[in-house]
């Protein structure tokens, strides 16, 4: 059974960091694509950043430059580093998997488009 677990978010003011983590069992780790996703108030569900089973990176426009999503497959955990936190990165992030197809790239635009396994999320709040 595939099983994410996210953990790292806190209560940080405009400008500073976070490091969430997302730990995966059940599942061979190093052979699944995986993402963030977030929900908030006002943009709803968006994806924030995906990381392909070979490394391979994408990221929303706005968050480019200040998120840094990494994977270490000898821990089976996923990264996500937040820099130059904004009040518009408030919200709940989640951690998204599912096997790599090589037909699809796993990216921004694809992170939702079928199956998608994804944990409880953990709550990230940015005060001014």
């Amino acid at each position: 059974q595939v099983y994410v677990e996210e953990s790292g978010g806190g209560a940080v003011q405009s400008g500073g960091s976070l490091k969430l983590a997302c730990r995966g069992s059940g599942f061979i780790f190093s052979t699944y694509c995986m993402g963030w996703f977030r929900r908030t108030p006002e943009k709803g569900r968006e994806a924030v950043a995906t990381i392909e089973s070979s490394g391979t990176t994408d990221y929303l426009d706005s968050v480019k430059g200040r998120f840094t999503i990494s994977r270490d497959n000898k821990k089976d955990t996923l990264y996500l580093q937040i820099n130059s936190l904004t009040a518009d990165d408030t919200g709940s992030y989640y951690c998204a998997t599912r096997p790599c197809d090589d037909a699809t790239p796993f990216t921004i635009a694809t992170l939702f488009r079928g199956l998608m396994y994804y944990g409880k999320g953990t709550q990230v709040t940015v005060s001014p």
